[in-house]
């Protein structure tokens, strides 16, 4: 059952002191920060983030219980909310004076429902009659309005990824109003109305904040609305209504998740996708918005693999009390104490542990069998590289391997991905050649995911791998080795010369030379200089190689002497001397050129036949086998006396 386990908390929680009658734990959505604050502060406060460096201790004068409590980035001025009238500020600014000052808001008979940090130095008090900015002045100790907004609101909320407020208003508390910041102004959103199941009568508050929940998937912005429907035949039960919430433009419904369940819910959202818990049945759902049977403007989701439960975790027991049991406690999975924040956080108060939630990709392999819809799943996240290259080699291998129109499928998709990298890339580096225009700004360098399967990935990894087992049969190695050159060919991308390699050595291999000449007559194998190369070498397998491979040198209009040079660089030392031979260019050679290449191979008689062959041809020229000083080869004539003696020498015949 393990292997089915998709989600777990990380094993590395943020600990903190849990909240008891004397201690009491905030949590900032804003710098992923907790706070244990014991006796109102006097005794302490402790703030603990996201990583060991950024904890931070602190006592301050306890003036009554603490509502809110929270830093501004970079942890440079504290807030404090004790009353629902006025916030208080401390400075954490190194030479500025660590003396409280204090804010009232500033609409009479208001009270603050909450407050957020904007900037380093700018935040934003929520009350029940509107919304305030204000910028704080540490060096003053002071605060002043930038801007403020009338609107009756019932609760507040706030991604602080996208810097926006959304603030529930009207007595249905269904219309969001959403304000946008950005370095010291505040902008107005279009408001929306979430559609609500039924309305109650009298009129009441019937839309809370629990059940809404706003997370960046994709980099958009999405409402997240959990809409509760009891059971019946036509309903299933509960859904998650995504509305797009654009930073122009009006609020759209995009996306309806389908829970076919009721009961009490919470949504996170890990790695762009959608993860809803079900407290009753001790289960989570993912869903992924992108994974769309229609291009319809709402698109209805079910759960991308079958619910399953977290992976059960166990508290390391610490202090005294880990000496005398060294067992870890079970923690308690969907526990009614759990605080579920955005995107990715679940808190224990009660156990004083803050865990980030992570996907777990290979279970959801093992889950999903469709191989072109978990492809369009694996390519989504974030770390999917070897997991890709695994699926990649279980379709091609054992018991489950997939037909050629799978295989074809998920190549295409890869592909799809490499190819589109491959032309950001290009666009990149055109841009920057051809220097874009001044009123541009600089273009960005493509970011290469781990969605890019390029041919390297896929040889090493996959293919090369693949080819080497002895109970695939090679009509299906050569087929799929095929299927990824025609699926490259498809995306107009220019195939390593690698690959064509593989299905040389493959056809080879399994003596399947007619089905070889074939690729090369009708060119499915592009023409390269290493693939001329490597025919050179099967000549003794196969003789007719030698003039293949000579024809495709030509087709690449190789000159003469560059042929020469690619097969002196493979050691080909006797093919290029036939060929030199062939073309009638074997007088006017290198001779230590040849000499280098054969003593390079150290087999003796290679350059014992080199030898010979130059200086016959010295004789025949000039009338003697000896080498003129102009050729430099005393070091190999040297050799040759070393390893043959020097009556091997050819002696000069009259002419």
């Amino acid at each position: 059952m393990s292997e089915e386990h998709y989600l777990e908390l990380c094993g590395n929680p943020v600990q903190f002191e849990n909240a008891s009658s004397v201690n009491n734990v905030f949590f900032d959505e804003a710098n992923k920060q907790v706070f244990a604050v014991r006796s109102g502060g006097a005794t302490g406060v402790v703030v603990k983030g996201p990583d060991d460096k950024s904890t931070v201790a602190f006592r301050m004068d306890d003036k009554g219980e603490v509502k809110c409590i929270k830093f501004s980035f970079g942890n440079k001025i504290l807030a404090v909310q004790r009353t629902s009238k006025s916030v208080e500020f401390i400075n954490f600014i190194p030479d500025l004076l660590h003396l409280e000052y204090s804010q009232e808001c500033k609409t009479k008979n208001a009270s603050i429902l909450g407050f957020c940090w904007t900037n380093w130095n700018e935040i934003v008090f929520i009350t029940d009659q509107g919304i305030e900015f204000y910028q704080v002045l540490p060096d003053k100790r002071s605060l002043k309005l930038q801007k403020s907004q009338s609107i009756n609101v019932n609760w507040y909320m706030y991604c602080p990824v996208t810097s926006v407020i959304l603030l529930s208003t009207t007595v249905l508390g269904n219309v969001l109003q959403p304000f946008f910041f950005r370095s010291g102004t505040m902008s107005k959103i279009s408001k929306f109305e979430i559609e609500l199941p039924g309305v109650s009568k009298p009129a009441k508050l019937s839309l809370s904040e629990r059940d809404i929940a706003m997370a960046t998937i994709y980099g958009q912005l999405y409402v997240m609305y959990l809409k509760h429907h009891s059971r019946t035949v036509n309903n299933p039960g509960a859904e998650v209504v995504l509305y797009h919430l654009p930073r122009e433009g009006t609020c759209k419904k995009m996306h309806v998740l389908k829970l076919n369940t009721t009961g009490k819910f919470a949504l996170n959202v890990v790695d762009n996708l959608v993860v809803v818990h079900h407290q009753s049945s001790q289960t989570s759902m993912i869903f992924d918005i992108k994974l769309r049977d229609t291009d319809s403007t709402l698109s209805v989701h079910q759960p991308v693999v079958p619910a399953r439960s977290i992976h059960p975790y166990k508290i390391p027991l610490t202090g005294p009390a880990a000496v005398t049991t060294a067992t870890p406690v079970p923690c308690e999975l969907y526990s009614s104490t759990w605080s579920v924040f955005q995107p990715d956080i679940i808190i224990s108060a009660s156990e004083g542990y803050l865990w980030y939630l992570q996907v777990k990709l290979q279970p959801v392999v093992n889950l999903m069998k469709d191989k072109g819809k978990l492809m369009d799943f694996l390519l989504q996240r974030r770390d999917c590289k070897m997991v890709i290259v695994s699926v990649c080699f279980q379709m091609l291998n054992g018991p489950d391997k997939s037909n050629l129109s799978v295989i074809a499928t998920v190549f295409d998709k890869l592909n799809q991905v490499y190819k589109e990298y491959l032309e950001a890339e290009q666009s990149y580096t055109m841009a920057v050649e051809t220097g874009q225009s001044r009123g541009n700004p600089a273009q960005k360098r493509p970011v290469r995911t781990q969605a890019v399967i390029d041919q390297s990935d896929m040889y090493t990894h996959v293919l090369s791998v693949f080819t080497e087992k002895k109970d695939v049969s090679h009509k299906f190695i050569t087929a799929v080795l095929m299927e990824y050159i025609r699926s490259l060919n498809q995306f107009q991308i220019t195939v390593q010369h690698y690959l064509y390699e593989l299905v040389l050595k493959t056809l080879v291999h399994h003596n399947l030379f007619y089905m070889l000449h074939q690729f090369l007559q009708y060119h499915v194998l592009s023409d390269s200089k290493p693939l001329a190369c490597l025919l050179l070498s099967l000549e003794s397998t196969y003789p007719p190689a030698h003039q293949l491979s000579l024809d495709m040198l030509k087709r690449l209009s190789t000159a003469n002497d560059e042929i020469v040079e690619v097969l002196l660089s493979k050691q080909q030392v006797l093919g290029a001397r036939r060929f030199i031979r062939g073309v009638g260019g074997h007088d006017n050679i290198s001779a230590r050129k040849f000499l280098d290449a054969a003593k390079q191979t150290r087999e003796e008689m290679l350059f014992y036949t080199i030898f010979r062959f130059f200086e016959q041809r010295n004789q025949r020229l000039r009338g003697s086998p000896h080498f003129t000083p102009g050729e430099h080869c005393e070091e190999h004539v040297a050799y040759f006396k070393q390893v043959f003696g020097e009556q091997a020498l050819m002696k000069p015949t009259a002419s």
